[in-house]
């Protein structure tokens, strides 16, 4: 790849050497540099080539690392990385030890805050403001956020106290008409009708410019009718939400427009309080495929560039392909179930039950709490609603689960997706801790499938479960492991796999793949176990532990969930409450945070690994 124009940024602000001229032949490298590394490593692509000319614009302006960016998600941060001197280490995005695939505090001083989940950017960079503010110092602080992350309540809790500032700070609401999913809800009707309000810039600046030139008279009637913008605004720019917050609009600016973006960002600048400047990218942009397509683009595996289409892998059935099929199907069966999700509805799976069912199909955009809550009055009204969240973003409704869920006993029924490690998204994606935290709720009964079978099992059994109930799978293939062990679902039973002496390994969900290898490992040395299925993560199967406990000297317990106030905890708590003898050995993720990088990897590194499992079982077991 010939990058004559990129090769000369080494570091952050070199692109200010560049000349005027060359901006457009620098945006295509870069547009370049990011297709070819995620066509080989996966990666955003559609968010961070649609905001390329926005992220020139802001390095041209800003003074980097003292000023500070704030990327809403972070997704859309490539050029942002390339623009601050990490070209070079470019081709390991994503990659184990590489880097991250969103902002990282570790990665880069110019990376201001840690991004991953959407909504926060406003409150963070409202954070830098008020230390600005009580440091004396002088830097510009921005926000990016885009209209997909405007739909959060978060973002509307700062932009609230964003309101009532008296020093500058910039919102920059980068405008591509979609998130992950199609954009949903009132914003989005404002915004529709927002990005045709050029117009009203176009008015303003021309009679601002004819009635400057009248002799004597024209500053002072241009001075009379500054008082009375705010309505005239309000003709031409119906809802004009951000105004009437008391903050100042600019827009909408073309976020293709490198000449207009630097006006306006430093015309925001010189604004002694919050300023939201209205940008409209295209998603995809330069790379026709992604956009035509740029959901499918958002975030995507190895491709073809000449082609568009993934590297050529053998089709494999998932777990949301099964949850798909399934209550679909449910759903054919009984007009009481609902599918609920929060921008994700190709994630989760249920784009095959909105085609089939869209008047009981409900995708609230970004807002993971109101998507439960409102789960919740849908369960309270007789209806048995399925919410849809991958792991990382449902713990964003932990209150709501607590509160407006469990307390009642309403039967919302939760489909954790991307449960446990999910690999190059990483530490803000990582599904690690849901087990722990839906645990410790009373009456949360949780559960996973060692197969795909007894992924359509547990889900008949939700069907008709008078409370709430969560049902965690991961990301990828549904397998066929025990595929000839399939017994009916009971309430609150383990199903065992195999009888043995002396060890009894109890797996959860994912983890039942390395009892295999565990077992003829341990066989090897002499110790036939007996291996169990948990399914049931909560309620324990007392019963069943009872009786291992008894009959065995040591139980070990895996799961793919970090250690504290996991499944393994549980079991041996109860060992020591009733006063069994028996060793309990938890085997599961250290109390830490995971970085990205390719499952498989990851899950070895992190000790979920059949060989290494087996040798601390015969080193605690010989003991």
């Amino acid at each position: 790849m010939n990058n004559m124009i990129l090769d000369l940024i080494q570091k952050p602000n070199d692109i200010k050497k560049v000349n005027k001229e060359d901006y457009n032949e620098l945006a295509d490298e870069i547009r370049e540099c990011i297709i070819e590394n995620v066509s080989t490593n996966g990666g955003h692509l559609s968010s961070s080539l649609g905001v390329v000319e926005l992220t020139m614009a802001l390095h041209l302006t800003m003074n980097l690392p003292k000023d500070k960016i704030l990327w809403d998600v972070g997704h859309q941060a490539y050029a942002h990385k390339i623009l601050t001197g990490r070209k070079e280490a470019f081709n390991t995005l994503r990659q184990l030890n590489g880097l991250s695939g969103f902002p990282s505090l570790n990665e880069s001083k110019c990376d201001a805050f840690g991004m991953g989940h959407a909504s926060t950017s406003i409150s963070a960079a409202l954070g830098y403001v008020k230390a600005r503010e009580l440091s004396k110092d002088n830097y510009t602080v921005v926000s990016v956020i885009g209209d997909g992350a405007l739909t959060g309540g978060m973002a509307y809790e700062a932009l609230n106290n964003a309101s009532l500032l008296k020093s500058n700070m910039i919102i920059i609401l980068n405008d591509n008409e979609m998130s992950i999913s199609r954009n949903v809800g009132g914003i989005s009707k404002v915004l529709n009708t927002t990005r045709t309000s050029a117009r009203y810039n176009e008015l303003k600046d021309n009679v601002k410019n004819t009635l400057s030139k009248i002799p004597g008279c024209g500053e002072e009637i241009i001075g009379r009718i500054h008082k009375t913008k705010s309505s005239i605004k309000q003709l031409f720019v119906p809802g004009m939400i951000f105004e009437d917050m008391g903050l100042t609009y600019l827009g909408p600016v073309d976020g293709h427009n490198i000449e207009r973006l630097v006006k306006t960002i430093n015309m925001a600048k010189k604004v002694n309080h919050a300023v939201v400047i209205h940008v409209h990218t295209t998603k995809g942009k330069g790379y026709p495929f992604a956009e035509r397509k740029p959901s499918f683009f958002h975030g995507v595996d190895p491709f073809d560039i000449e082609t568009g289409k993934p590297v050529s892998r053998e089709k494999v059935t998932t777990y949301s392909d099964i949850f798909s099929s399934s209550i679909t199907s449910m759903a054919e069966k009984d007009d009481k179930v609902v599918a609920i999700t929060a921008a994700m509805g190709a994630g989760t799976g249920l784009k095959k039950f909105e085609k089939n069912f869209p008047d009981r199909f409900f995708d609230v955009g970004i807002a993971e709490e109101h998507a439960v809550t409102f789960a919740a009055g849908l369960a309270s009204a007789g209806y048995k609603p399925y919410v849809a969240i991958y792991s990382t973003f449902l713990q964003r409704g932990f209150d709501q689960i607590l509160h407006d869920v469990c307390i009642q006993k309403l039967p919302v029924r939760f489909i954790v997706e991307r449960a446990g490690i999910v690999g190059k998204d990483g530490i803000t994606h990582q599904g690690i801790f849901d087990i722990s935290y839906l645990n410790i709720i009373p009456g949360m009964t949780i559960m996973a499938p060692k197969n795909k079978y007894e992924l359509r099992d547990m889900l008949d059994f939700s069907l008709d479960f008078n409370g709430p109930v969560a049902i965690r799978f991961p990301r990828g293939e549904a397998l066929d492991i025990y595929e000839d062990n399939r017994s009916p679902v009971i309430y609150g039973k383990s199903e065992i796999l195999k009888r043995g002496l002396k060890i009894a390994v109890v797996a959860v969900g994912a983890c039942v793949k390395l009892t295999e290898e565990i077992d003829d490992i341990l066989l090897e040395n002499g110790y036939d176990a007996t291996i169990i299925n948990a399914r049931f993560i909560k309620p324990i199967d007392s019963a069943l532990l009872d009786d291992i406990a008894k009959k065995h000297d040591l139980i070990v317990t895996l799961e793919e969930n970090v250690l504290t106030g996991g499944y393994g905890q549980s079991v041996l708590s109860y060992i020591n409450e009733k006063g069994y003898a028996a060793d309990v050995l938890n085997i599961g993720l250290k109390d830490s945070f995971i970085e990205h990088g390719d499952v498989g990897s990851l899950w070895k590194v992190n000790g979920l690994d059949g060989e290494i499992i087996a040798n601390k079982i015969l080193k605690r077991i010989k003991h």
